[in-house]
């Protein structure tokens, strides 16, 4: 629909929404948008990237890495947007995985978890045998008031999900104020209703104080795909921004490159040392 204006495509998607009964999505979108500072007279402001980490509930997030290899990046990344939904009613977070990947993609570790705030017993892990009944789960615990999030990790790219189910799953975690993360890999991007999309690469960590060489805390290299919750969040599609995780959250950090230190060598001995003699301890006295 080439000759179709910008406010004609938006007027028709209300008329959508006002059909389908479900005015939390825009809600959401509103609640969003009050949070951005967006005024009425919107003048092309552009969304501050980092704000979209905070994102309210009831919205379908798609996470991608390029590669599997990335998948403790993107997974954790996702497990510290679900660690900021978590309120004392909404105390769970179902983790999703098909029984094939699993040995293909591993499983949370209960530490690591700590590590983003978030209690391992708070951790449900379904183990599912087909993608019909992941995407059913999906949508049963989407629908309960006591899940914070829903995580589905796929290592392969399933027919089974469609523009269609990841349309009922968008309608059902709007409904139900339950966020829901399709934690996806590769490069290739398909229609999908999720109303933000990541992009998630590692990244070297900040110096620590110290010891230079030691590892931070986890960093994140994040790229916004896509937004669809006002018009500035749709403008800040394609924005990247470097992200460390704290015990306070997400913090924005500016890119920099690890001074190099120096190797240090230790002293040489006092005296001279007898060479091992095989696989035996050394004979010196």
């Amino acid at each position: 629909m080439p000759g179709l204006a910008r406010h004609d495509l938006d007027a028709l998607r209300l008329k959508i929404a006002a059909l389908e009964k479900r005015p939390l999505l825009a809600e959401g979108a509103a609640m969003l948008a009050q949070r951005l500072g967006q005024a009425a007279n919107d003048k092309g402001e552009t969304a501050d990237p980092l704000e979209l980490l905070a994102a309210p509930n009831g919205l379908l997030h798609e996470v991608f890495a390029d590669e599997q290899r990335q998948s403790a990046a993107a997974l954790g990344f996702t497990f510290g947007l679900a660690r900021q939904l978590l309120t004392t009613q909404r105390q769970a977070v179902l983790y999703l995985q098909l029984m094939g990947e699993s040995q293909e993609l591993g499983l949370p570790y209960g530490a690591g978890l700590t590590q983003f705030g978030i209690d391992p017993a708070r951790l449900v892990i379904g183990r599912i045998d087909n993608m019909t009944e992941l995407l059913w789960a999906m949508e049963e615990a989407i629908a309960c008031r006591a899940v914070a999030g829903v995580i589905a990790d796929l290592a392969s790219h399933p027919k089974a999900l469609d523009f269609t189910v990841s349309r009922r799953l968008s309608l059902r975690a709007a409904a139900a104020g339950t966020s829901a993360f399709l934690v996806r890999y590769g490069r290739g991007r398909e229609a999908s209703a999720a109303k933000l999309r990541w992009r998630i690469s590692p990244a070297m960590s900040g110096e620590v104080p110290f010891d230079p060489r030691a590892p931070g805390i986890p960093r994140f290299q994040v790229e916004i795909e896509k937004g669809r919750l006002g018009d500035k969040t749709q403008r800040a599609e394609g924005k990247t921004m470097l992200v460390d995780w704290t015990e306070n959250g997400f913090v924005s950090v500016e890119p920099r490159r690890r001074t190099a230190t120096a190797v240090q060598r230790t002293a040489p001995p006092s005296r001279p040392v007898a060479a091992p003699l095989g696989h035996r301890l050394s004979q010196a006295g």
